[in-house]
This record gives C-alpha cells, sequence and structure tokens, in this order.
C-alpha cells in the first residue's frame, strides 16, 4: 500500500493511537532498523498482547493478531503514511512520518553504555590483580573468585534488562 499524504491532524492522530494493537506495531517498528514480515510482527504483537513469549504463542493468538492487523490496522498506519505496507511481500516498516508522533509515544530509551560498565569493571580488576602481585594481604584465590563473580553478576545484569527492554512500556498498553 503507497503511502499516503494526508494531514496528521490531532484528532487522526489521537483516533490512530487510540488503538493499543496499533500503538504496538508503532513501537516494535520504531525498534526495527530493517522492514519485517507482517507474520513477524504479528508474532511480536500477540506476545506483548498476551504477555508471553513468541514461542509459547498459540496458533489461535497468532491468527487472530495476524487478520487484524492485515485487514484493518496496518492499512490505516499505511494511509496515514506512518508505516510502510506492502501487502505483495509483507513487508512493513516504519515510515518517516512517524516521527511527528514520536512525542505522543514517548521518549526513546536511552540505552546504558554497557561497555562503560565493562571496562569500568576489567580496570578495577586490573588494579585489584596488580595490589595483590605487589604484595598486599590479598588472598589470590578470594580475589579469582570476586573478579569471576563480579563479571558474573554485571553481565547478569545485562541480561535481564535486555530482556526487559522487549516489552513495550506501560503507556503502550490499554
Amino acid at each position: 500500500m503507497d503511502q499516503n499524504n494526508t494531514e496528521l491532524t490531532r484528532d487522526r492522530i489521537f483516533d490512530i493511537l487510540s488503538s493499543p494493537r496499533r500503538r504496538y506495531v508503532l513501537y516494535f517498528l520504531r525498534t526495527e532498523p530493517n522492514p519485517i514480515q507482517l507474520t513477524d510482527l504479528a508474532e511480536h504483537v500477540a506476545a506483548w498482547e498476551n504477555d508471553t513469549t513468541v514461542e509459547e504463542l498459540s496458533t489461535q493468538q497468532r491468527k487472530r493478531v495476524y487478520v487484524s492487523l492485515y485487514q484493518t490496522h496496518l492499512p490505516k498506519l499505511a494511509e496515514s503514511g506512518l508505516v510502510n505496507y506492502d501487502e505483495e511481500s509483507g513487508d512493513v516498516s516504519i515510515a518517516a512520518k512517524a516521527s511527528e508522533i514520536d512525542p505522543l509515544l514517548g521518549e526513546q530509551r536511552q540505552e546504558p553504555a554497557w561497555y562503560i560498565y565493562y571496562f569500568g569493571l576489567a580496570v578495577l580488576s586490573t588494579l585489584l590483580v596488580v595490589v595483590s602481585v605487589a604484595g598486599l594481604a590479598i588472598p589470590q584465590v578470594a580475589l579469582a573468585v570476586g573478579i569471576i563473580a563480579a563479571f558474573v553478576l554485571l553481565t547478569t545484569v545485562h541480561v535481564v534488562y535486555e530482556w526487559r527492554q522487549q516489552s513495550p512500556p506501560a503507556e503502550f498498553r490499554e
């Protein structure tokens, strides 16, 4: 479906955003740099709506979301110029015009600079090893276990953070 250049009036924007399913679509597409297949998009939206993972979705849950996206939501979003939707290939992507409604969708999350945390922990670990080698009373086994535990803890925090970012923000839900 070709992108229409209709004006996004306040009423039209609020009508579009009145559906949690369309908000999920816009949120997901904002995080995807490449076009995504309608079937994959439907699975992600269905997983969020059913508060489950894509792997645990039932066929009925997938189908219900797929049909409504195909018949109603994607044509409406494409008509308003917020998404690019090719019905023949099933490719869906965010359109440049969607940036006009970003303030209404909430702020984009700022990703923590994880490399800084890992680098800081590596520097601290190096300093502790140097101090230990210099002769201060830090048992080397305890030092090794502490350094490994610190990296495991930081990695766990990183993984949990990334996992939680896969859920849409609360303001996208009904």
